[in-house]
């Protein structure tokens, strides 16, 4: 309730602390699912795991039995089975063809009316639309969004709403992280110039 607190400060209507003020949920205990499990999904998963959700995740494939242990990860085949159990659903999948609306409003109304939606992949896989239909109607908790479907335009309604996080696609907006984006595409290109497989292809799909 992040928002919701500081607008709070602005407006002047914190009076002081209360037991019962401003109540949010505590995520220990919670189910994490985790659309894509590739190399950014590993790392949100392993810093969930920090703060104690069960981890749980959707892509074409099982990873790795090593690393699914290490996460102490569950694998669900069908996205459909997995979405009313969790908690809260991180979409880090690419936008491809296939991913298009991948949360399309049928997926998204099988989730829990208790649950959110974390957003740090594309826009474009979830149907913004549909997103802010249900959170207006109270049949989603809220969502934190760092991309939209309509860079750098926002829904309307998801700008408003006080139970959604909204970032300017920003996620990855540090010094250390831009400078290594760059050795990675340098490093990439050398690969396939000297004939070698590089390290980041992109291959279509959740992973």
């Amino acid at each position: 309730r992040l928002v919701e607190g500081v607008k709070a400060l602005a407006d002047g209507a914190f009076e002081g602390w209360s037991p019962t003020w401003m109540l949010g949920r505590s995520v220990r205990g919670k189910k994490l699912g985790i659309i894509g499990l590739g190399r950014v999904g590993q790392a949100v998963a392993r810093r969930a795991q920090a703060f104690g959700l069960q981890i749980h995740y959707h892509s074409r494939a099982p990873i790795n039995p090593h690393v699914e242990k290490e996460l102490e990860a569950t694998y669900w085949r069908s996205l459909d089975s997995m979405l009313p159990e969790m908690d809260i659903v991180s979409v880090n999948c690419p936008h491809t063809p296939e991913t298009y609306h991948l949360l399309s409003r049928a997926r998204l109304m099988l989730m829990s009316p208790e649950a959110y939606v974390v957003n740090i992949s594309r826009g474009e896989v979830i149907e913004e639309a549909a997103l802010a239909d249900l959170i207006t109607a109270g049949k989603l908790a809220g969502a934190g969004l760092d991309v939209f479907e309509h860079e750098p335009r926002p829904n309307a309604r998801l700008l408003a709403a006080q139970n959604v996080i909204l970032l300017p696609h920003m996620a990855s907006a540090t010094v250390e992280s831009r400078i290594e984006m760059g050795d990675r595409v340098i490093r990439n290109i050398k690969m396939f110039a000297d004939g070698h497989k590089p390290q980041d292809r992109i291959i279509r799909g959740l992973d």
